[in-house]
């Protein structure tokens, strides 16, 4: 399947808010449903528009992944369930190290695909943090890429 990776703006915040809860509840089993229920709207209301994103979208022009980046920190990827496996985090996370600058990612604990997703991109280990960013208990991996 061929992607195409570009920018997106506003107009598509429902579509990638409604992609990260899908992906959220695919891949982090430890979080429970008030803590997704309590980040939706500051995804959609907040988080979105903090970062530059680039999403990858299909022929028809369906967003199948996005991800999210300030100043050179990975601050969300999150690709469609339905489509996992098949490279478009790669695809999005090459994208944005390249176009970018990306050379950092937090990345929780709990997560262990995404952590040996990252591990396996070149990214190494350089802390850890006992709460996320919203200063609940869920330990977070501080991850760096050389180069």
């Amino acid at each position: 399947m061929q992607h195409t990776i570009a920018p997106v703006g506003a107009e598509q915040f429902e579509r990638l808010t409604e992609l990260w809860e899908a992906s959220v509840r695919a891949t982090h089993d430890f979080l429970p449903e008030g803590y997704i229920e309590r980040l939706r709207p500051l995804v959609r209301d907040q988080y979105l528009g903090f970062v530059q994103l680039r999403a990858a979208y299909d022929e028809q022009g369906q967003i199948l992944g996005f991800a999210g980046v300030h100043e050179g920190k990975l601050e969300m990827l999150f690709v469609d369930p339905i489509y996992r496996g098949q490279g478009i985090g790669k695809t999005l996370l090459a994208d944005v190290v390249a176009e970018l600058g990306v050379r950092e990612v937090d990345v929780n604990e709990q997560n262990p695909q995404a952590v040996g997703f990252y591990l396996s991109q070149g990214f190494v280990q350089t802390g850890r943090s006992e709460v996320d960013g919203q200063g609940d208990p869920y330990p977070l991996l501080h991850l760096k890429r050389e180069g």
